[in-house]
């Protein structure tokens, strides 16, 4: 495992490299110069400069994108805060393998390769409202999986999860994190109903109550309330940084699992985009409170992520208009 301790992780999150600057001011330079009103292209421009200081090269490029599911599987769910039972996350990732879920059409459209990491599926996390979710050892194996699963040599990596009842770590997670009601945070997920959302909400009170003593703290919290995936994600988020690769995060499970590296470090997200703002409740208050402002809005809750690949293409467009584009001097175009 590449981290042995939590204090070792710690200090790997708080050891985060800047960026190249230099990079994202060529494209800002060369932007002005390009046959258009200056700054005409809003967030594409943005995200030209984005691409390039992560990427570390004036000229940023997509040619190797990769997809990361995460899959795992929560003791919580016994709570009966899920509208699908646990052994749906197996089957599901059986579908990821045959092909047939949404993540496959999404990641072949946006050009992507798709690999699905599953983490000890048949041995759920423990129920949070009765202990914690994983011990250290527990946690640190999750996190490393992630890291381990990040391929320096890839341009983009888009990051998802799937794992029946991940909502209710997720809501706990961020109201942990940001504070409010667990009510606040706390949506339907698969679909869950009336009595199924008050269950939920009672779950993450629960614990809430139970883990107070970790809560002051991004990573014991992160074991204790969360799960595999999600710390799988947390770990390929801190790999792509430290790899030089620039982060798509999903919906509201994948954000939250990356939120703490956030309050570990003031800049521990920069070197991420929001794909999308999903119709979870909480989502879109998780990514005000991490200033993540999403690239699209579609209403969609799947997860597996569906909404990094889609914007994918978003990004590809912003770099070729970047790299493609004719300036005013090669167009014969007057500049004002």
């Amino acid at each position: 495992m590449p981290f042995k301790s939590l204090e070792e992780l710690s200090a790997a999150c708080l050891d985060l490299p800047a960026g190249d600057d230099e990079a994202a001011a060529a494209v800002a330079r060369r932007q002005d110069t390009l046959t258009k009103p200056r700054g005409s292209l809003g967030r594409l421009e943005e995200i030209a400069a984005w691409a390039a200081r992560w990427q570390g090269r004036a000229t940023p490029r997509l040619d190797r994108v990769k997809v990361l599911v995460f899959a795992g599987n929560h003791g919580v769910t016994a709570r009966g805060v899920s509208a699908y039972p646990a052994e749906v996350t197996v089957q599901m990732v059986a579908n990821f393998a045959a092909g047939g879920a949404a993540i496959n059409q999404l990641a072949r459209v946006a050009g992507a390769e798709l690999d699905v990491v599953a983490l000890d599926l048949d041995r759920p996390t423990g129920d949070f409202t009765q202990g914690p979710a994983m011990d250290d050892e527990a946690f640190l194996s999750a996190v490393s999986a992630g890291h381990d699963a990040m391929d320096g040599d890839i341009d983009l990596v888009c990051l998802g999860e799937m794992g029946i009842g991940n909502t209710t770590p997720a809501a706990a997670i961020s109201t942990a994190l940001f504070g409010g009601a667990a009510q606040d945070w706390t949506g339907r997920g698969t679909g869950v109903d009336d009595a199924g959302m008050k269950r939920k909400v009672a779950a993450i009170e629960a614990g809430l109550a139970r883990h107070a003593a970790a809560l002051p703290d991004p990573l014991k919290l992160a074991a204790a309330l969360g799960g595999r995936e999600l710390a799988a994600i947390f770990g390929a988020t801190l790999a792509a940084r430290r790899r030089n690769v620039p982060v798509l995060l999903d919906g509201f499970v994948c954000t939250a699992a990356a939120a703490p590296l956030a309050k570990l470090h003031p800049a521990g997200l920069a070197h991420a985009l929001a794909a999308h703002v999903s119709a979870e409740a909480g989502h879109r208050r998780l990514l005000e409170a991490l200033n993540l402002p999403p690239l699209l809005d579609l209403g969609m809750r799947l997860g597996e992520g569906s909404g990094a690949c889609l914007a994918v293409n978003i990004l590809r467009s912003a770099l070729e208009c970047h790299a493609r584009m004719a300036s005013f001097a090669e167009a014969g175009v007057s500049d004002k």
